[in-house]
Order: C-alpha cells, then structure tokens, then sequence
C-alpha cells in the first residue's frame, strides 16, 4: 500500500516550534532504545495496558509513533504510524516492516485526510501534549473514525511535571520541548468540543520503577484505590466518536429466560410494546415443572403476528439460557427481559430507544433509583446491592448503581464482539449478568443506565439465594479486581 504524501510533500510547512521538536527528535533517534531501556519498567507497563485497552487484529492509526514500538505490540491487522521526525520513522520501518510508518504532520488537514482511514483505533501517547490546536486536531481525527472506533489517549499527570523535567535534566528521560498542561477535565473538555464523548478514564503507575518487585506491588494494590490512583504518573482516556451511526429504525430481539413462569408468560406478550416495525420475541425455556414449554407453545399460536420463537436450553442455569439465546437473536438490538414481570415490559422501548439514538452501546437498567413495590426486595439485599454498585463502578470506572437488574441491551454486532473476546474472562458467571457487564466494559462501550420500576412477583417463587449468591457476589468483585484492575 503506498503511503500518503508527507506534510512537506502536501505544501504546508511546519511551525517553529515543529520544526524543533523534529529537529530534537531526529537527533536523539538514535538513543531512543537507550531511554527505554533506561524506563523499562514504565514502558513494559504501559504496553500492558493499552494491550489491554486494544484487542489483537484491528486497524490501528497511531499518531507519534516514535519508533513504533507501541504500535508492534498492539498486534494490528493494519498498523499506520505517523511521526514528524523522518529519523525515528526511518528506524520503524526497518524494525518492523509488516506496519505502515508515515512522515507527517497530524494537524496538516490534507496529510490525515489522506491516512486512509476509517481506523477501529486511534492512539495517541503522550502526543496530545505537543500539539499546537488540539481542538481541531481531535476534529480531524474524528475524520478518521466510525461509529465503532475508540480514541485512546495516555497523558502524564501534570503533578509529575517538575519530576519528569529533573528526569529530563538527569538524562533519564528523551528530552521535549514545552507540553500542554492537560488535566482530565480539560481533555473531556477538548473531546466534547470535537464532538467525542469518554466511555473510559483510568490511572496507572504510581511507582514507575521496579524497585525489585515493589513497584509492581505498589501499582497494582495501592496505586489502583480511590483517591491515591489519581497520584499515578499516566492518565488513560478512552473516546468514542459521536454523530456516526447510521439513523433508525433497528430491529429488535427480547430474549426471555424463563423457568416456572408458567402465569406471567401471556401477559407479558401482550404488554410487550411493538416499539420497532421488525420485533422478535425469543422465549429461552429452562426445564420448568409447570408446564411453562407448554404454554409457551399455546401463547404462540395464539399471537402468530408477534414474531415468537421458543427454544429450550441444553444446560441449566440463567446465564446458560441468556447464551442461548443471544446467540440465536436475529435483531440488529439485543435486550434481556426476565420472564418474572418483576420489570414493567413497557420499558423495553425505553432500552430500544437508547441504542437507537446512541446514547449508550450497553444500556443496563436500574431498580435502585424509583421506589421499590412493598415486598419486591428485602432490606438487605438493597443495601448490598448498593454496596456492589459501587463496588462495580469503581472496578469498571463507568457508573452502575445496579449490577443485578436483568434487564439489558446492546447492539447484536457488540455482542458477537464480546463472545469473540470471552476467553479473557472464561466461564466464570452464573448469573449472565456479569459476563455481559465485564465484557462490555473491556469493550470500552458507553455504558448507560435506565431507571426501571420494580415490582413484587405476581406468579412463583424466587431463584435467588441471599446468602449463597451474596458470597458469589463478592467472588466476582475480586474476580474483576484482577482482570480489569491490577492487570498482571
């Protein structure tokens, strides 16, 4: 593939204070492996991290990409990498030739209109600090995007800015001009002016050494906690591109897990709303005693206009039936309503209608904001629900107040995304619940929630233990802990 045209070759020359930082950058390109080497521990676990941010055999743009290090350790199905620095591009493609290295100036308008994108993932580490308009240049990267692609961006901490001049002045650090001053706020600011929206923030490294192990230790148990992880030396932000998607209308598929429901399952067709022309009801039926498969069966033939299928679930258990059922779904939307009616089906449209017009790409419902019908929950299953929200919100960085709520949708193209991905996590969810939150999250989707009243069961008994799904609960907080926090 031949490159684009370098920003010199496009007409636009560089400003002083570029020409400077490719000057320096040139100049010190060849002792670039001397200050890594001399940083390992910090760049070891920065390329851990965005391995972690960025799953293997996408599209990859990376803007300042030195001598691409960080773009070969991505495992890209296409890797672009653009630098100013012709010297330190020469080196990246000779190390790696299987990856597309560029000369350029990402703020030239013809130069990244000519990158060839649209990109599944743009990254940039430590770049944002040397750019002359950020604003417009996170415009133009947008340019670049689909509706699906995630901006990733690793900052240093402003705190660490006398500290990383002493490493400069000590030769420990490559040398840079002048930087922004960029606190998270202002670059959630500068992102929404480009008409981008954070679905991630996180804090990693804060003891950039290995100190024999200490610093390994340091990180990953007390550098992730409230409060103290915002001390770290690098700031993480994950951006989606708003305003990309295509318009409704979206079909949809209601996947309905459901085991001795035999007396609500006729009401809740009929209260089902039609909230898209093309609805599919997909009833997922887990050996009930009551004659559910039966009914089921009857209530079809009674509403054939109601698009309604039946299938019964080899194995046992929710999240079994929830497997099962997504992977069969044919709608663009997949939602989860379980078969108790304690949610209102009237609420399905409200889920639909947030997919749709792209205020989230996972909505999750919430029991605990409305108030709750007499007798719906027990006092301390709302505090401990509570407590877990918070929990989750903390493990995830994106906010939950309800983790337990069946109730649930995204796009059918994300879900098959996160099964892709499954292995990272493993079968490690009863509930089904879980499965879909962490991988949505590892995802880096725009988690919404939507308040759902919830009422007291009009029909059976139910399936969940306090005590015994209390302690499973807590299981799955240190399980996340390890996998999305203090990453090995």
């Amino acid at each position: 593939m031949q490159p684009p045209p370098s920003s010199h070759e496009t007409g636009r020359a560089l400003s002083p204070r570029k020409a400077r930082l490719r000057d320096l950058a040139d100049r010190f390109a060849p002792r670039r492996d001397a200050f890594l080497a001399r940083n390992r521990a910090f760049h070891e676990a920065e390329y851990r991290y965005f391995r972690f941010l960025v799953p293997d055999g996408l599209d990859v743009l990376e803007v300042g990409c030195g001598t691409g290090q960080l773009l070969a350790q991505l495992r890209p199905a296409r890797g672009v990498g653009v630098d100013l620095s012709p010297a330190m591009i020469g080196i990246a493609r000779s190390r790696h030739p299987d990856l597309e290295f560029v000369v350029g100036d990402i703020e030239d308008r013809a130069f990244a209109a000519g990158l060839g994108g649209p990109f599944d993932v743009i990254v940039m580490a430590g770049t944002i600090g040397v750019l002359e308009d950020c604003q417009s240049t996170l415009g133009l990267l947008r340019g670049l995007c689909h509706g699906d692609t995630r901006l990733v961006i690793a900052y240093h901490n402003y705190l660490w800015e006398p500290t990383l001049r002493l490493a400069e002045a000590l030769g420990w650090r490559m040398p840079e001009p002048d930087t922004n001053w960029l606190r998270p706020a202002d670059l959630a600011n500068l992102l929404a002016l480009a008409d981008f929206e954070p679905v991630r923030e996180e804090w990693q490294q804060l003891l950039p050494f290995r100190l024999l192990g200490l610093g390994t230790l340091v990180n990953r148990f007390i550098g992730t906690l409230p409060g103290v992880r915002r001390l770290c030396l690098r700031n993480y932000i994950v951006a989606r591109p708003l305003g990309l998607r295509a318009p409704p209308p979206l079909s949809a598929t209601v996947v309905i897990p459901c085991r001795n429901e035999r007396g609500t399952i006729e009401t809740l067709v009929q209260r089902i709303p039609r909230f898209t022309p093309d609805l599919e009801l997909l009833f997922v039926e887990g050996h009930s005693q009551d004659g559910t498969y039966e009914e089921i069966a009857r209530v079809m033939a009674l509403y054939p206009d109601r698009g309604i299928r039946l299938m019964c679930q080899d194995g046992k258990g929710k999240a079994d039936a929830v497997r099962k059922g997504l992977a069969a779904a044919r709608g663009e939307v997949v939602m989860i309503l379980d078969g108790d009616m304690t949610v209102a089906p009237e609420d399905l449209a409200k889920f639909h209608d947030a997919i749709a017009r792209d205020k989230g790409e996972f909505v999750n419902g919430s029991r605990l904001v409305y108030p709750l019908e007499r007798d719906a929950m027990r006092f301390l299953n709302r505090i401990a629900n509570h407590v877990f929200s918070m929990l989750f919100s903390w493990l995830l960085n994106q906010r939950f107040t309800d983790t337990l709520c069946g109730t649930k949708a995204m796009r059918r193209a994300h879900y098959e995304r996160l099964v892709a991905g499954r292995a990272y996590f493993g079968d490690f969810d009863p509930f089904g619940d879980f499965d879909l939150i962490f991988g949505a999250a590892k995802l880096n989707l725009k988690i919404v929630e939507v308040p759902v009243r919830y009422a007291a069961r009009v029909y059976g008994t139910t399936q969940i233990s306090r005590f015994r799904h209390g302690w499973m609960l807590l299981r799955m907080v240190v399980f996340a802990y390890f996998k999305m926090k203090a990453l090995p």
